[in-house]
């Protein structure tokens, strides 16, 4: 099998390998902190902490490039940690399990963390170049981009001189996007009423296994199954005369398609709910048996310890489950503006519920901020009907694109040069930092571009190598020409 860090060009896939090494999930982003840190220090470069814990590392001009303004290269340090069902992985305390995969760089089980590794590691690589040409260059680590942008919602202004900002945080390699979606978090909890069987009553867990889930932002588009609306469905239909809902956990990840959900129930009727169950399951397969071919739907029989088992009243679970297939989910509008472009979305992305209380969310998106909010409002509509604490958290401006920008038409006429045709210029239904950065930074000329990365948020995700070399031939010579 091939070596990655033999992988072309070296020195990028090296640090991928050594960042790789390092936990890095959103929130507690310490410790790859501290190896970015050293990074630089080993480096001999000037590094230093905002007042949100991002970490700037500057660097001085090549040679041939010192009367150069500077240049802001820009990165997060989090991923998305997610495994796949049944694999005992600890985020914590291991590292992440590279392969090569002909083109492809996957990790055995987990997330790969190429987003958005692969940028740390080529603002990295070009810190310890000694070959390169390129501008003064100040390198932007920030935090917590993947649990709400946290790093460069605090960026700390004042500290950065670059008028210009490179952000390698996209996954496509043939295009150039000026412009992003906003998003904002929706954030429900409800106590409910409950009851209580004999601890010999017949308790089975509803299992949904083996889906795409997926970038919510990306992939909201493309119809795949969302686990926690799937078992929403099949609640319904069996209703509250078949079963009693006792348990319900779905969803990995606030940005992610929920790939997975379990709920424990008690059945009160076993003909009903083996008729329901299985006219139910028949027509989601028969819905899905395209986009969606690892769907496992099982039941397990459970065997009780406790003296009783509690459950959600007839009524409570009734006024749940009706909510629970009303939120919106998936596309909520289309641009007029952009063709094939999604404008807002509605993704419900976590759910946990025991004993008598029961917590879920959603992250919505949209380029126009009065969408945003229209499509948040929608989705805790039907929560807030049946009594549940609603609260929409902050959120993060979108970035609207700029039909001047000197970093683009540069750029494009580079992509033209080096690879013998034009480049695609478009927005992304994703968030990026750009917009928030902004804020801090008003009057940036910015543009992000990646590598192809694929399945992004979920176990398999992937990275091309091809790609990963286009990329870094198109920043190098980005560089040299700034």
């Amino acid at each position: 099998m091939p070596d990655l860090r033999a992988l072309e060009p070296n020195a990028l896939w090296n640090c991928f390998a050594d960042l790789n090494a390092v936990p890095r999930p959103s929130k507690r982003e310490e410790r790859v902190v501290g190896f970015v840190l050293g990074f630089a220090a080993r480096h001999g470069l000037a590094a230093q902490l905002d007042s949100a814990g991002n970490v700037i590392v500057k660097k001085p001009a090549s040679a041939d490039r010192q009367d150069r303004p500077a240049v802001i290269m820009q990165a997060h340090l989090d991923m998305v940690h997610k495994a796949a069902d049944g694999l005992n992985f600890d985020f914590d305390a291991q590292g992440i399990d590279m392969w090569v995969d002909g083109d492809w760089v996957r990790a055995r089980g987990t997330t790969l963390g190429a987003d958005n590794g692969l940028g740390v590691a080529a603002i990295l690589a070009v810190l310890a170049s000694t070959d390169l040409s390129h501008p003064p260059i100040e390198a932007l680590f920030t935090l917590d981009e993947e649990q709400g942008m946290g790093g460069a919602l605090g960026l700390q202004p004042g500290l950065l001189t670059g008028k210009t900002m490179l952000n390698l945080d996209s996954e496509e390699d043939d295009t150039f996007t000026i412009g992003c979606a906003g998003g904002m978090d929706t954030l429900a909890s409800h106590d409910y009423a409950e009851t209580t069987h004999a601890s010999d009553a017949p308790v089975i867990a509803i299992q949904i296994t083996g889906l795409r889930g997926g970038h919510s932002g990306l992939q909201i588009h493309e119809g795949r199954a969302n686990a926690i609306k799937l078992m929403a469905r099949i609640l319904h239909a069996c209703g509250e005369k078949a079963v009693a809902l006792s348990t319900m956990r779905g969803g990995s990840a606030r940005n992610a398609i929920p790939a997975q959900c379990t709920a424990q129930v008690v059945v009160l009727d076993h003909a009903r709910f083996d008729e329901c169950f299985r006219s139910e399951v028949k027509g989601i397969r028969e819905e899905f048996e395209l986009i969606e071919p690892g769907l496992q739907i099982t039941t397990e029989a459970i065997q009780s310890k406790a003296d009783s088992i509690s459950t959600m009243t007839a009524e409570s679970q009734r006024a749940f489950v009706l909510a629970m297939q009303a939120v919106v989910n998936g596309v909520y509008r289309m641009s007029p503006v952009v063709p094939g472009l999604v404008e807002a979305s509605s993704n419900l992305s976590l759910i946990s519920l025991a004993g008598g209380h029961a917590e879920w969310s959603g992250l919505q998106r949209s380029s126009v901020s009065s969408s945003n909010l229209d499509v948040a409002r929608a989705f805790a509509a039907p929560f807030q009907m049946i009594g549940a604490r609603v609260r929409h958290a902050d959120g993060y401006p979108g970035w609207s694109p700029s039909a001047t920008s000197p970093i683009l038409e540069k750029m494009k006429t580079l992509y033209r040069d080096l690879f013998g045709h034009e480049v695609k210029v478009g927005a992304c239904h994703a968030g990026l930092e750009c917009g928030v950065i902004a804020i801090a930074y008003p009057g940036l000329d910015m543009i992000s571009f990646g590598p192809n990365i694929h399945e992004a948020h979920s176990e398999k995700e992937c990275a091309s190598i091809s790609s990963t070399q286009k990329f870094w031939k198109l920043l190098t010579a980005t560089l040299a020409a700034m």
